[in-house]
């Protein structure tokens, strides 16, 4: 099976062409495929190729290490680029080439969830058109327990998902989804043992670069139209709100009791 290498400026995301298939790993095992600031833009250069290769017709995503997908935003990274609203609006400036990649992708995306797919993992994962997922993956968005806010686009998309009753409790609680509860939540569409999961989605993927790509490009654009949020006035009034969060004493703490592995003491401010 021959394989083509994409050449990108960092070594945490890797991509390359298989048959008609593109492959975007994200290359960061000892921190659980935590995404940074260079790994985004590696994800915004890899998604541009696969969408300007001809040959591409599906892309999957996967983690790398066989314990997660991503778990979340780097947040070691966070006392330098993201510790007010300020450097949160630098870093999403950054971070939005990685998404806009995601989110644009004409081809099908696919997501091959092995391990850990938390916060900003979760919401990488809900770009994909199909998640496939092994037994023992869990899901959750914790920003909760960190004290800072998501941005409206991703709440809408994973409520637009799973309904507004459990996105409410995901986000409120910030519990983790067993794969299970995914799946009958309807956050995953297939559960795979994981020593068939890579081989299960190479099968699929290879089903859908099979097909006519104008139907299949057809319906993509079809549901793209179905599943799009609109802003309004009330979405900008939560970009507010978010922006309170990382400012507020409240996400400092989180930052402090997660370096220092301690419960955080929050305190609405």
């Amino acid at each position: 099976m021959t394989q083509r290498a994409i050449e990108l400026k960092t070594t945490k995301i890797l991509a390359h062409v298989e048959e008609g298939t593109g492959w975007l790993t994200f290359n960061n095992p000892e921190r659980r495929n935590a995404v940074s600031l260079e790994m985004w833009q590696g994800m915004s250069d890899a998604m541009a190729a696969f969408e300007a290769d001809p040959q591409v017709r599906v892309v999957v995503m996967r983690g790398a290490g066989g314990k997660s997908f991503a778990a979340g935003a780097d947040i070691s990274e966070f006392e330098q680029y993201r510790a007010n609203a300020e450097q949160k609006d630098n870093y999403a400036r950054i971070a939005s080439g990685g998404q806009k990649g995601l989110a644009n992708l004409s081809k099908p995306l696919i997501a091959m969830i092995d391990g850990f797919c938390i916060g900003g993992g979760l919401a990488i994962a809900l770009n994909a058109d199909i998640r496939f997922a092994s037994p023992g993956s869990q899901f959750g968005i914790p920003a909760a327990k960190l004290g800072l806010g998501y941005e409206y686009e991703g709440l809408a998309a994973l409520a637009r998902l799973v309904g507004p009753s459990t996105a409410r409790d995901m986000l409120f609680s910030a519990r983790f989804l067993d794969t299970q509860e995914a799946f009958a939540r309807g956050l995953v569409n297939f559960v795979v043992e994981g020593s068939q999961l890579a081989q299960q989605v190479r099968d699929y993927a290879t089903r859908i670069a099979a097909n006519a790509p104008l139907t299949v490009h057809a319906a993509k654009q079809a549901m793209r139209v179905f599943d799009q949020y609109s802003r309004n006035p009330e979405s900008e009034n939560i970009e507010q709100l978010v922006n309170q969060c990382f400012d507020s004493a409240d996400y400092r703490e989180g930052r402090r009791a997660f370096i220092e592995k301690r419960v955080p003491r929050f305190v609405g401010c």
